[in-house]
């Protein structure tokens, strides 16, 4: 092959490949996340198929479309980096440098033609694009090792963008003209930097990809479907560590446990299609009432556990009392007007090193002695973890 093919070919190859890549993922997990990346790449991949192989008769529209395909997709990946991060896009320094290098392109061409400015024009926007990122993802506060990899290369290829088109300019010469641009040091040294450059970012993106998807796939997996929040194996987990940082810091924990009362009676009258929404609905209340700090769990059919740490007895009497009241008098989508739903709690706090089991056991207890004093309520228990077995028979 041509080795002046060869070097037009090998950056829109790749990114042709990042691009089918990420769509290939998007159909695996769809996600807009994943599209962006797709459509980045595929933008990048036709500004530098436009560079070489536009026809003379079109050479004006060919550049204006290839400076335009490079801007949006650098700009489009610029963003999705960022948000793989759980930041929002900065989209107003994206779409400040984007039209910036495009008006100062448009104006060096069309206006005032100098070839030099224009390869300044973009360069310098899409280094500012990228150094943008890399002060997004530098006030990160808990960097994974992805996300470090990915601020290094960020710095790097913005520095590239703007330290190398100088350079090679100075020291290889500006172009001097458009035949003369292809051989021309700039662009030799431009292609074969983004390649390496481009493959070490799409490598990390990758991984950080990964890692994003295994991550939701383990939350799927330790979430229940239909409530939404965490299932019997994922609370048991989060609680376990919850109550280890507790331990270490000496700081209270107190368990809420509550059942939905006459479930099976909702399912008979108005069908579990009804039942599944009170699920839903009384689930929404306890995640929206246990805030960024309670771990709450649905741990059987119509049974759920709420994990509150730095809560003793009293507050989390006053959470359950709250959970009750508004959960009472609420109507609930699928139940006639008529119609209300009901729950009763049992609450414990924990004594001592007491761990899960020990601690939903007492709650529990109270739960049930809850159920036979009428339902609709909320019982503590004022049992310590090592009367429980001794004092089983005596109300709480």
């Amino acid at each position: 092959m041509d080795i002046d093919l060869f070097m037009a070919l090998l950056n829109p190859s790749i990114a042709l490949v990042l691009a089918s890549t990420f769509l290939a993922l998007w159909f695996y997990r769809p996600r807009n996340l994943l599209l962006a990346f797709s459509g980045g790449y595929a933008c990048t991949a036709a500004g530098f198929l436009l560079q070489y192989f536009t026809p003379q008769s079109s050479f004006l529209a060919g550049r204006l479309v290839s400076a335009a395909s490079f801007t949006l997709g650098v700009a489009v990946i610029a963003g999705a980096v960022v948000s793989l991060h759980g930041r929002r896009p900065p989209l107003r320094g994206l779409l400040l440098f984007s039209l910036a290098g495009m008006a100062a392109f448009c104006w060096f061409f069309l206006v005032r033609p100098d070839l030099v400015w224009r390869i300044y024009s973009l360069n310098f926007a899409f280094g500012g694009i990228c150094l943008l990122v890399a002060g997004e993802l530098r006030a990160i506060r808990h960097k994974t090792p992805t996300a470090r990899i990915l601020l290094a290369l960020t710095l790097v290829e913005g520095m590239n963008f703007i330290v190398r088109t100088i350079v090679s300019i100075r020291l290889g010469g500006p172009p001097t003209g458009e035949t003369a641009f292809g051989h021309s040091t700039y662009w030799m040294t431009a292609l074969l930097t983004h390649a390496l450059l481009g493959l070490l970012l799409a490598l990390a993106l990758m991984a950080a990809v990964a890692l994003e998807m295994l991550t939701g796939l383990r939350t799927d997996a330790l979430t229940d479907p239909l409530s939404r929040i965490l299932n019997r194996r994922g609370f048991e987990e989060q609680a376990a560590k919850a109550l280890a940082r507790a331990a270490r810091s000496d700081m209270p924990v107190a368990l809420v446990l509550a059942d939905l009362d006459h479930f099976k009676t909702i399912n008979d009258l108005y069908g579990h299609a009804a039942g599944d929404r009170v699920i839903a609905d009384f689930a929404a209340r306890l995640r929206t009432a246990a805030g960024d700090n309670g771990i709450a769990g649905r741990i059987g059919g119509e049974e759920f556990a709420v994990l509150l740490p730095l809560a003793d007895l009293a507050a989390a009497r006053l959470f359950a009392e709250a959970v009750r009241t508004a959960f009472s008098s609420g109507a609930v989508d699928g139940l006639p007007a008529h119609a209300r739903a009901t729950a009763t709690f049992g609450v414990a706090a924990r004594s001592g090193s007491e761990d899960l089991a020990g601690l939903m056991r007492r709650a529990d207890e109270a739960l049930y002695r809850a159920k036979q004093n009428g339902r609709d309520s909320v019982r503590l228990s004022y049992q310590r973890p090592q009367t429980v077995f001794v004092n089983a028979a005596r109300p709480a």
